[in-house]
C-alpha cells in the first residue's frame, strides 16, 4: 500500500491505495467521482478525461500515486455555485451529446483545447478532439459547441480556470 494525499475537485484526500491503482479507479471507486467514466480501458476512446494540474489527462492512463501532491479536476468539479462550466452550457445549448457516454471526457478535452486554441479554427477543434470517441453524434454538434464556449461570454475564463489559475 502507498499513501497519497490528491486535491480533487477543490477537496484534498489522503487514502492508502495499491500502487496499480488507476486514477480512474481511485476517483470513481474510492471517491465516488462516477462521472469520469470508463469507455475502453485502453486510452483509446477518452470517455475517462480528467484535469492533472490544469491539462487533460486520459485517467486509465495515468497510476494514482502519479497523482499524489497534484490537482485532479473532474467533470464534477467544473460547475460553479449551481451554475455550469461556459463548456458545459455550450454543450448542452448546442445539443452536443446524445447517450452522454463520451461527454465528461469531450468536455475535459474541450477546455484543455482552449488552453491552446482559444479561438480555434474548426480543423484545430477536430484536431483536438481526435482522442475522444463519439459513436453516437458525428461530432457535427460537438464541434459547434467547442466553438461556441470558445466564443461565449467569459470565454477568457475558460483556459485559465483550466490551467489552474
Amino acid at each position: 500500500m502507498m499513501r497519497i494525499t490528491v486535491t480533487v475537485d477543490g477537496d484534498t484526500y489522503t487514502d492508502d491505495i495499491e500502487p496499480r491503482t488507476l486514477l480512474v479507479q481511485y476517483l470513481r471507486e474510492n471517491l465516488g467521482k462516477v462521472g469520469t467514466v470508463v469507455g475502453c480501458d485502453t486510452s483509446n476512446c477518452g470517455a475517462c478525461t480528467v484535469h492533472l494540474d490544469g491539462r487533460s489527462v486520459k485517467s486509465c492512463n495515468v497510476l494514482a500515486v502519479q497523482a499524489n501532491g497534484h490537482e485532479v479536476t473532474t467533470i464534477e468539479g467544473l460547475a460553479r455555485g449551481g451554475e455550469l462550466h461556459p463548456m458545459q452550457r455550450a454543450f448542452h445549448e448546442n445539443h452536443a451529446l446524445q447517450c452522454g457516454y463520451c461527454t465528461p471526457g469531450m468536455i475535459m478535452q474541450a477546455i484543455d483545447l482552449l488552453i491552446d486554441y482559444p479561438d480555434p479554427t474548426e480543423e484545430q477543434i477536430r484536431h483536438g478532439l481526435e482522442g475522444n470517441l463519439c459513436r453516437c453524434t458525428g461530432y457535427h454538434n460537438i464541434v459547434k459547441a467547442v466553438a461556441a464556449a470558445a466564443k461565449a461570454p467569459g470565454a477568457d475564463a475558460l483556459s485559465s480556470s483550466a490551467a489552474g489559475a
